[in-house]
């Protein structure tokens, strides 16, 4: 076999002294530093071929599947491919494909391999589209690789898992699908086509997971943005470059950023990053979501309709978020103590959704446990922490609060918790609540009302 390999290899040489090619490349980034999407396409194309197996050097890497193992290309390794009776060759460079093809046959056949590799590379991302997360790493924005690293999303998170009031949670589902369909009605408007949410509430209360839910429902990836990786104004832009459509772009604490000062970019870079000229020239199909503990302290030109469209409040748990979590965590829809809970509910004691279920996690072999070591945290650490939400509600004409299922805070169990649950009743004591009825749990700004 070493010598029948040597012959066809040496064969091909001499065979190729008899013809002329052109190369063609497709680099992995375009001369604005933006993500190709051809180069996609055709590394998605290449790695389905079973000439892959064929070639000289293939990676190899798990699949998701039990005992799956997957094939792709590795750099300078070439892949042959026939189309239309053509011999094609790519050669995998660092960071760009390169097509070698003959010219006796180039006129013939250039045009519909690249629509072929179109089609079937579509069919594939359809068929199995791998959601991933990015994240921004310090760098220099003419680094080969670009300024963002992934892995695979994988976060379990669904509309159907956190605890949400379902009349809120069918109007963000409506508002999202809305969006999906709404391309031709927003350039008929002449806007970008782009939707950006505000989640604002206490530390805990489930925004993170909220925001894997919404890109489990979009099928999305993921583009968390750390400002304090971010070295100027002119960075921020090129990581928005650098992104691809159908992303949603989180940057989470921004009110933290924008009050401390913590980053190098300027509030100027921000506000262009959310709508400005560069967002209305690469923003296409995507949701932007920005993360907040309060935003009564926040300059109103960054919430603004049109940078903010939609802002949802996540307060503390109260007794509908509670019994979703109970259902979720213990698999229970009623218990003789839900009575109790709901009274101490109701006389203003809450805790944090990521409170209330680390506590049922611990507790998760007794439910009976569980809900008495939650009506003891409610007594001992959560008095008066809910409130704040009674008061909201009594002033507002909107639906009512909802909650997250797990948010970004630690829960509370045994000494080491209640402590964690003291300094957050001192944190968060000290926040006030204007008795306005323009604010709302789910407020919508611009174009797309409710029923829009």
């Amino acid at each position: 076999t070493g010598l029948i390999f040597t012959v066809k290899k040496k064969w091909r040489l001499f065979e190729d002294c008899f013809h002329v090619y052109q190369l063609f490349k497709v680099p992995k980034f375009n001369e604005s530093m933006q993500r190709n999407q051809l180069y996609h396409k055709v590394f998605v194309y290449l790695n389905s071929l079973t000439s892959v197996e064929d070639s000289d050097f293939t990676n190899l890497f798990t699949g998701k599947k039990p005992n799956e193992i997957l094939l792709r290309l590795d750099p300078n390794q070439i892949i042959e491919d026939d189309f239309l009776g053509a011999k094609i060759l790519w050669i995998n460079e660092d960071n760009n494909l390169v097509l070698k093809i003959r010219k006796a046959d180039k006129r013939r056949v250039l045009r519909p391999y690249l629509q072929h590799i179109h089609s079937i590379s579509d069919d594939l991302d359809e068929k199995k589209r791998d959601l991933k997360l990015y994240v921004n790493v310090v760098g220099h924005g003419d680094d080969d690789k670009g300024r963002w690293r992934c892995v695979p999303f994988a976060h379990p998170s669904t509309f159907e898992t956190i605890a949400m009031e379902s009349d809120l949670k069918n109007k963000v589902k409506s508002d999202l699908e809305s969006f999906l369909k709404a391309k031709q009605y927003y350039h008929r408007l002449g806007r970008v086509w782009k939707r950006s949410y505000l989640l604002y509430g206490p530390s805990g209360t489930g925004k993170s997971s909220f925001i894997a839910a919404l890109a489990n429902f979009l099928s999305y990836d993921v583009y968390d943005i750390d400002l304090s990786k971010v070295s100027d104004d002119s960075d921020l832009k090129l990581l928005l470059l650098q992104s691809t459509a159908k992303s949603v772009i989180v940057i989470e604490d921004l009110d933290r950023y924008l009050s401390e000062k913590s980053t190098a970019v300027s509030l100027s870079g921000i506000l262009n990053f959310m709508d400005g000229m560069l967002t209305s020239s690469c923003s296409e199909e995507r949701v932007m979501v920005f993360t907040m503990n309060g935003k009564d302290h926040v300059d109103q030109a960054v919430l603004r309709p049109g940078r903010i469209d939609v802002h949802i409040h996540f307060p503390l748990c109260d007794f509908t978020a509670f019994k979703t979590l109970a259902n979720s965590y213990l698999g229970l829809k009623d218990h003789k103590l839900f009575p109790q809970v709901e009274e101490i509910f109701q006389n203003g004691s809450s805790l944090s959704p990521a409170e209330i279920g680390e506590l049922m996690i611990a507790n998760r072999n007794s439910p009976s446990r569980a809900l008495k070591s939650v009506i003891h945290a409610l007594q001992t650490d959560g008095d008066g922490r809910g409130a704040l939400n009674i008061g909201r509600r009594s002033t507002e004409n909107g639906p009512r609060k909802l909650s997250g299922e797990m948010g970004e805070g630690s829960g509370v169990f045994g000494k080491e918790g209640a402590n964690a649950v003291k300094e957050f009743k001192k944190l968060y004591g000290l926040l006030r609540v204007k008795s306005s009825r323009k604010s709302q749990s789910f407020d919508v700004n611009g174009d797309q009302k409710e029923g829009g």
